[in-house]
């Protein structure tokens, strides 16, 4: 471990212990400690720490910003906009205990392409067509300064531009490559530039995919491109930021859309790096978006976590706004308990042995744990709201969390997200009825299940006048750690505790069998029950990498199924002496070497080698996935 590992370690366990023993109430220490609710980032509690946000990117470059040491001007080129882009997250992650992310940066780019095509015009229009001084004034300068001229002649696709044939072509060309190498720029910065005491790299994730003016395209396809090429002398497979493409009916999704080479293009880069992720623009979750405002799109962290509907008056948009903090319920644990009582009434004759009095007792106790994590998250919310902008001060001053006062945090706060998450849907039907939502029946307790946490969900919405949104947790560690605990209590229960972690949030268990298209077709019956974030991914082999159109249809058919955030699994190997990538298992087949890199996909993010970065838990689940196969190869 690193000596930055080490301090976190060190620090983590203090402040983890220090949060339950001072901070946090007698109810939520008893539901964290019992396996029952998991209070999140719990290292973070006590320094008041908010969760994630969605940065406003258009602002802080049209308008430059404020550090501790300096000021920052707007940005005057691409290339300065995209290392911006980079600081900007770097900062904000110190702000915060989760992830950051751009929502449209195709769309936020746009201004900055243009200034840096405007200048290679001008010398352009000096060095290669001869042009003096007072020309390039005219021509160039005093065009994007004049008002009343300057929307007719904006773009870079204009015709005013291009009049002067060999400056124009020119300008184009360089600018190409000023947006190719920024987009390179802010890729290496990512993956480099560590924050946190040097423990950890920003958790990054980009959306972009919809803009169809040339200058959001020439950004998009950068990003496909540099993404598709890695990074290094090894054109390694890059881990930050999570790409994700947004999928939009009319602008990208079939042939004769504006962006639908595009949209090919990443799925191109899909089938080799795993990146881009999909987002639905059009997913019925995100009513009342504002077509001509790219900042109400749909949008998502690349964990999941995603911004509904704002109480408090921003609607959809989602610049500005993040998860403030999530907890869990560990169903299993809830059913299990309800499971030995209800056993232990039917042997002492105290209850008729009728499996709906079960189900009702579960529905009944999994209610007061969604009223308990309410209050456990209130109980948060209301501790960071109690910091001072102080604590924080990028953030508030320059307005990275929209809607601050001047005067309260709890102002910019109440925007975001309170998110009620969940963990094991498959165990516990399968303690409760002896199936999981696979079959119909499992499927029907399944939405009675979900339903109750949407409805409660919008109760506490509307009484609280507070984001409350169901979330179908990540559970990178969780998985492993509440399992262990439920071992420790019940032991190993055939299908329920049988291996070493629970299964992720309402997802199909990764060792059933399937096509990708069943299960979608069953994941698609849940998602939207969800308001705060949810996945749907699909495994495959490497072989996909030749079979592009395939990825398509796999694509348009989540799309289609009202998915709102999908993502394809394809295993992703590295030779780290050769630089060979495939599918391969502990050596290259190329030069044999043993040193090489797994990745897998660990909640939407990738995540390092799997071997080395994840837990026990999550290593066996990696294992334990299957092919999704079968009607995609018909």
């Amino acid at each position: 471990m690193s000596f930055g590992g080490r301090v976190g370690a060190g620090s983590d366990l203090q402040m983890k212990k220090y949060a339950l023993d001072y901070c946090v109430s007698d109810m939520a220490r008893r539901n964290h400690e019992n396996n029952e609710i998991y209070i999140h980032d719990l290292s973070a509690y006590a320094v008041g720490m908010h969760n994630c946000l969605s940065i406003p990117f258009d602002d802080l470059l049209a308008n430059g910003f404020n550090t501790r040491q300096t000021d920052v001007r707007p940005a005057g080129s691409v290339n300065t906009a995209f290392q911006l882009v980079a600081v900007i997250f770097q900062l904000q992650s110190l702000q915060q205990f989760g992830g950051v992310s751009a929502t449209h940066l195709d769309w936020t780019m746009v201004p900055y392409v243009r200034k840096s095509f405007y200048k290679h015009y001008a010398d352009g229009l000096r060095y290669i067509e001869g042009k003096n001084i007072q020309f390039i004034q005219e021509h160039v300068y005093d065009i994007i300064n004049d008002p009343d001229c300057f929307e007719k002649y904006l773009s870079i696709d204009s015709d005013w531009w291009k009049s002067n044939e060999k400056a124009y072509q020119y300008a184009y060309d360089m600018t190409v490559k000023e947006v190719h190498q920024a987009v390179e720029g802010m890729y290496h910065n990512l993956n480099t530039l560590q924050s946190r005491s040097g423990n950890q790299l920003p958790f990054t994730s980009i959306n972009y995919g919809t803009c169809t003016l040339p200058e959001g395209r020439m950004v998009t396809k950068a990003l496909l491109d540099v993404s598709i090429e890695g990074l290094g002398r090894l054109h390694k497979t890059s881990i930050f930021p999570c790409g994700i493409f947004q999928c939009m009916k009319g602008v990208n999704q079939k042939p004769g859309d504006p962006n639908y080479d595009l949209f090919r293009l990443a799925l191109r880069s899909t089938a080799t790096r795993l990146y881009p992720n999909y987002a639905n623009v059009d997913w019925s979750g995100n009513t009342g978006y504002d077509i001509n405002d790219p900042k109400t799109y749909f949008s998502t962290m690349g964990c999941r976590t995603a911004n509904g509907w704002d109480i408090n008056g921003m609607g959809q948009t989602k610049d500005g706004r993040g998860n403030i903090c999530p907890v869990t319920i560990i169903m299993p644990t809830l059913a299990m308990e309800c499971k030995i009582n209800f056993d232990a009434d039917v042997k002492g004759h105290y209850s008729f042995n009728d499996r709906q009095i079960l189900i009702d007792r579960f529905l009944y106790k999994l209610d007061q744990k969604i009223h308990e994590a309410k209050d456990m998250l209130i109980e948060r919310f209301d501790y960071i709201c109690s910091q001072p902008a102080a604590s924080a001060k990028f953030m508030y001053e320059n307005g990275l969390m929209a809607g601050y006062d001047g005067k309260t945090t709890r102002s910019a706060l109440r925007h975001g997200t309170l998110a009620v998450g969940q963990i094991g849907l498959a165990e516990t039907l399968q303690i409760l009825i002896g199936q999981d939502h696979t079959t119909p029946e499992g499927m029907e307790l399944a939405k009675r299940i979900e339903q109750l946490f949407k409805d409660r969900c919008a109760e506490f919405k509307e009484q609280y006048k507070l984001n409350f949104g169901v979330y179908y947790t990540p559970a990178e560690n969780l998985c492993y750690t509440a399992m262990t605990k439920f071992k420790e209590k019940y032991g190993e229960i055939p299908n329920v505790s049988d291996r070493d972690y629970f299964t992720n949030s309402i997802h199909v268990p990764v060792w059933k069998e399937m096509s990708p298209f069943d299960k979608i077709d069953i994941e698609s019956q849940l998602t939207g029950y969800s308001s705060a974030g949810c996945i749907t991914y699909v495994e495959l082999d490497s072989g996909v990498k030749n079979n592009i159109d395939a990825l398509e249809t796999l694509v348009h058919y989540a799309m289609e199924h009202d998915i709102p955030y999908f993502a394809i699994n394809v295993p992703n190997d590295t030779c780290l002496e050769c630089g060979f990538m495939d599918e391969f298992n502990d050596h290259c087949p190329v030069c044999g070497s043993h040193h090489i890199q797994q990745l897998r996909r660990v909640t939407g993010y990738l995540t390092g080698n799997y071997t080395t970065a994840f837990n026990a838990g999550k290593i066996a689940e990696a294992n334990d996935r299957v092919k999704h196969a079968g009607r995609l190869e018909e």
